[in-house]
């Protein structure tokens, strides 16, 4: 199956919104897909698939307490599922105190066990719950994680679960540098956690036509180290409406969502975007990332035709990986 951490050591690398694309794109392959939101600022992936309802409620169950192995609830009852058919596990206000909460459990069973704090499998505890307790494995095809970017214990649970890293990374002057961070990153983890973590690709996100950009862009490309399937240009509209759509960048296309002036005040609204080509072709870009991490990394077998039916529009399809050009499909 496929687990995947989202992962950056940088903010602005649209972190969140490539999670909910390959979640989404994931699902259209024909996949069943979960996504786990570890991140508790707001404006995470809770958030933009419009779930969670009881993520500021103290007294709601929540991922953590069955981390923790304190749960108030059944975990089934935890998922939710977005409107693009994709399960949600939600972000709760208990993530912020994650840390101190383990180091109560810690405390207390490594005293009760007469063991030392190291021998304590902190990093484990995500891994044992998902995989030998709920055996999610057995329900889905594609399970993806949202994690907080600080290097802490949820981190750390989350690539301890999933194993594999996507790496969005935004425009720099300093590609070369970028690289070599990566490299680190990577080492770095797989030290701490006594583990072997693959890094399935780089994505640049938000490539702009600079030649600052274009060249950090093919520095990612032409290195042999990591593999970087596509580039995603800088879509800032469509990547910004996604959260006023409370969805995929499929949705805003589909729907037609745009962000327009009503009455002296900012309202979005679907029906209203137009079509340009240049967002179906990024839309193909997300649908070709998606495609190779199922199929280069994980092996899996997938639906390789998007189809986007576009309100008022019709639909527009292509093959992935056959270089074609969107073409309207008769209904």
């Amino acid at each position: 199956m496929i687990t995947v951490v989202v992962y950056s050591e940088s903010g602005g690398t649209f972190k969140t919104t490539t999670t909910a694309n390959l979640a989404v794109s994931f699902e259209r392959m024909g996949l069943d897909v979960c996504v786990i939101d570890l991140d508790p600022q707001e404006g995470n992936l809770t958030s933009l698939f419009d779930v969670g309802e009881h993520r500021s409620d103290p007294d709601a169950d929540n991922l953590v307490k069955h981390i923790l192995e304190m749960p108030d609830g059944e975990f089934d009852d935890l998922i939710e599922t977005s409107d693009e058919g994709v399960d949600v596990i939600p972000s709760h206000d208990m993530l912020g105190d994650f840390t101190s909460n383990l180091e109560q459990k810690i405390a207390y069973e490594t005293g009760m066990k007469n063991m030392s704090k190291a021998e304590f499998p902190r990093y484990e505890l995500l891994y044992d719950l998902l995989w030998n307790e709920q055996q999610l494995n057995e329900e889905y095809d594609a399970i993806l994680i949202d994690p907080n970017a600080r290097a802490e214990d949820l981190l750390y649970n989350s690539i301890y679960a999933m194993r594999t890293l996507v790496a969005p990374v935004k425009p720099a002057g300093k590609g070369n540098l970028s690289l070599e961070g990566l490299d680190e990153l990577v080492g770095n983890m797989e030290t701490r956690l006594d583990i072997e973590v693959g890094l399935s690709c780089v994505v640049p996100s938000g490539v702009g036509q600079t030649n600052a950009h274009q060249q950090y862009s093919e520095q990612f490309k032409n290195t042999d180290e990591f593999a970087t399937p596509v580039a995603i240009p800088d879509r800032e509209s469509l990547m910004d409406t996604m959260w006023e759509a409370r969805g995929s960048a499929y949705k805003v296309i589909e729907e037609r969502w745009k962000t327009l002036e009503q009455d002296g005040e900012m309202v979005s609204e679907p029906g209203q975007r137009r079509i340009r080509d240049r967002e179906l072709e990024t839309a193909r870009d997300i649908y070709e990332l998606a495609a190779f991490v199922a199929t280069e990394t994980f092996g899996v077998e997938i639906e390789p035709k998007l189809t986007l039916d576009i309100a008022d529009h019709g639909a527009r399809s292509f093959e992935i990986g056959a270089g074609d050009e969107p073409e309207v499909t008769v209904r």
